[in-house]
C-alpha cells in the first residue's frame, strides 16, 4: 500500500471519530463524562467492549505467537468465560446496589479510607502502565510502515497518537467512548475476517477449510498449530490448569476490578441491561479470540506457501504480511483494525483513569461544576503526558531487549499489580473483619515483591516449576492472608 493511501485512510478514520465525539459531547457536563448519564444501550456497550478488551496486543501478538505456541492461548480464553460469569453474578450487582461512580468506593464503604485509596492507587498504576504499553504497538506499526520513510522521529509519532486520543475524548468522556468503541470494534472484527478470507483465497481453499489447513502446519516445537490443550507437563508455564484459572482471575481482576471496563457497564440503565451486556460480550469475545488464533496460523501457512521471509520478531509478522503482501482491501482493513484495536483500548483507559483520579483522589463530587470541568481538563492532560512517557520508555526497553514478548509482558505486569486488588476485594467480600489501616499499604506493596522473588527462584526451589498466569492468584491469596493476619473482627452496620 502506498504511503499516501495510508495517510488518506487514517485521516478519514479520525475524522469520523471526531464527528462522533462532536455529536455525543454536545451539552456534556462532568456527569456525562463519568457516567454517560446512565443511558447507554447495553448492546452498544457489549459490542464496544470487545475493542477495549482486546487492544493492539491481541491483534498483533496473539497471531504472532501461534508459530511457537499453537492455539494454547485459547486455554486462557476458556478461563475468561468463568471469570465473566463471576463478574456478572457477584461484582456487578454489588456496584449497582451501592450506586458507585468509581468501583473503589466499595472499598471505602467496606474497609475504610486507607483501603479505598490503596485500591484506587493500584488501579491507576496498573491501568496506566498496561494501557500505555498496549498503545506502544499501534505507534510502532505507524512508525515502521509509514513515518520511517518520511524520517519522522518516533517521539513525534507517539505525540501525534496521544494527541488524537485526547482530542476526541476530553469533553464527552465515557459517553463518547461507548459510541467510538462500537465504531472501532466493527473494524477490528471485520479486519480479522477479511484477512482470513483473503488468505484462504490465496491458498485456493474455502474459508471453512482454513482450520484444517492450519492444523496440518507444525509449530516450531513440532506439534500441530491448532493444538489447544497442554496437559502433559504440570511444571510448564502453559499447562492447562495454569492457563485456565489464570485466565479466570485475570478477567476478574482486569475487568471486574478495573474502573475502565466496569465504567462502561455502569453506564447501562440498570443491572439487568448490564448483565445482558456482559453475557453477550463474553460470547463475542471468545469467537473473536479464536479468529485471531486462526489468522495467526494462516499467516504462517501463507508465508510458507509463498516463500516469504518473515521478520524475526513475531509481533511484526502480521503487519508485515498485511501491509506488504496482502491485497489492497485486506491491507486497508488490517490498518483500520490495528488502529481501532489500539485506540479503543487506550481511549477508554484514558477516560477511566481521569474518572478514577478525580473521584478517588480529588473529592470531585464535592466540587461545583466549574471546578470539576477545570480539574477534569488538567487530569486528562496529565494522564495523556504520562501515557506518552511510558510509551517512550517501552520503546527504549524493547529496543534494549529485542526478544521481548509484549503480550506476556502485559499479562505478567498485571499478575503483579492486580493481585493486591483481588486480595482487597476478596477480603471485603468474604470476611467480616477490618484490616489494621497502616498495614494495608505495607501488605499490598510488599506482596508483589515477594511474588517476584518467588517467581525467579521457583525453578530452583520446586524442581523446575515455572509460574505462569497463576501468579496473579498467588499474589491475591497472599494479600488476602496477610490482611487477615493483620485485622480484627468487626460486625459492620452496612454489611454487603
Amino acid at each position: 500500500m502506498s504511503k499516501e493511501l495510508i495517510v488518506t485512510i487514517l485521516v478519514a478514520y479520525f475524522a469520523v471519530l471526531l464527528l462522533i465525539s462532536y455529536l455525543t459531547s454536545r451539552n456534556a457536563d462532568s456527569n456525562t463524562f463519568f457516567t454517560g448519564d446512565k443511558q447507554s444501550p447495553w448492546y452498544l456497550v457489549a459490542f464496544g467492549m470487545i475493542g477495549a478488551s482486546l487492544s493492539g496486543v491481541t491483534f498483533i501478538s496473539v497471531p504472532g505467537k501461534v508459530a511457537s505456541d499453537g492455539f494454547q492461548y485459547f486455554q486462557v480464553v476458556m478461563g475468561y468465560t468463568l471469570g465473566y460469569l463471576v463478574i456478572a453474578k457477584l461484582l456487578m450487582p454489588l456496584y449497582y446496589r451501592l450506586n458507585v461512580t468509581s468501583i473503589y468506593q466499595y472499598l471505602e464503604q467496606r474497609l475504610g479510607t486507607v483501603s479505598y485509596k490503596v485500591g484506587a492507587g493500584f488501579f491507576v498504576f496498573s491501568r496506566t502502565l498496561g494501557s500505555a504499553i498496549r498503545l506502544y504497538l499501534a505507534t510502532l506499526v505507524l512508525q515502521i510502515f509509514l513515518f520511517n520513510d518520511w524520517n519522522v522521529p518516533y517521539w513525534a509519532t507517539a505525540i501525534l497518537t496521544i494527541l488524537l486520543i485526547w482530542i476526541y475524548t476530553f469533553k464527552g468522556g465515557i459517553k463518547t467512548i461507548v459510541y467510538t468503541d462500537t465504531f472501532q470494534t466493527f473494524f477490528l472484527v471485520s479486519s480479522v475476517l477479511i484477512c482470513s478470507i483473503f488468505i484462504a483465497g490465496e491458498l485456493g481453499i474455502s474459508w471453512f477449510d482454513l482450520y484444517n489447513r492450519v492444523s496440518s502446519q507444525p509449530t516450531t516445537s513440532g506439534f500441530s498449530m491448532t493444538r489447544i490443550f497442554q496437559l502433559e507437563d504440570p511444571l510448564a508455564k502453559n499447562y492447562f490448569f495454569k492457563h485456565f484459572f489464570g485466565g479466570m482471575f485475570l478477567t476478574i481482576a482486569m475487568t471486574g476490578l478495573d474502573q475502565d471496563l466496569m465504567q462502561k457497564n455502569l453506564t447501562c440503565k440498570n443491572i439487568n441491561d448490564a448483565q445482558k451486556n456482559m453475557y453477550s460480550f463474553t460470547g463475542v469475545l471468545v469467537v473473536t479470540n479464536f479468529l485471531f488464533l486462526l489468522v495467526g496460523g494462516a499467516l504462517y501457512v501463507f508465508a510458507a506457501e509463498k516463500g516469504i521471509a518473515l521478520p524475526e520478531k513475531s509481533d511484526h509478522v502480521f503487519p508485515t504480511l498485511a501491509l506488504s503482501h496482502f491485497g489492497k482491501l485486506a491491507g486497508i482493513f488490517f490498518l483500520l483494525g490495528i488502529t481501532a484495536s489500539s485506540y479503543a483500548s487506550a481511549d477508554s483507559a484514558l477516560a477511566a483513569l481521569t474518572t478514577g483520579f478525580c473521584i478517588d483522589f480529588l473529592n470531585f463530587e464535592k466540587r461545583d461544576e466549574a471546578s470539576r470541568q477545570r480539574l477534569k481538563f488538567l487530569v486528562h492532560i496529565g494522564f495523556s503526558v504520562l501515557f506518552l512517557l511510558i510509551i517512550l520508555g517501552t520503546k527504549w526497553y524493547v529496543d534494549s531487549n529485542p526478544k521481548t514478548d509484549i503480550i506476556s509482558l502485559i499479562l505478567t505486569v498485571a499478575g503483579y499489580t492486580y493481585g493486591p486488588l483481588i486480595g482487597l476485594f476478596s477480603f471485603g467480600l468474604f470476611t467480616k473483619r477490618m484490616p489494621i489501616n497502616w498495614m494495608v499499604p505495607v501488605v499490598t506493596i510488599s506482596v508483589p515483591f515477594l511474588c517476584y522473588y518467588l517467581d525467579k527462584n521457583a525453578p530452583t526451589w520446586f524442581n523446575g516449576y515455572q509460574f505462569g498466569f497463576e501468579m496473579l492468584i498467588i499474589n491475591g491469596a497472599l494479600t488476602f492472608l496477610f490482611l487477615y493476619l493483620f485485622s480484627k473482627p468487626q460486625i459492620l452496620q452496612n454489611e454487603n
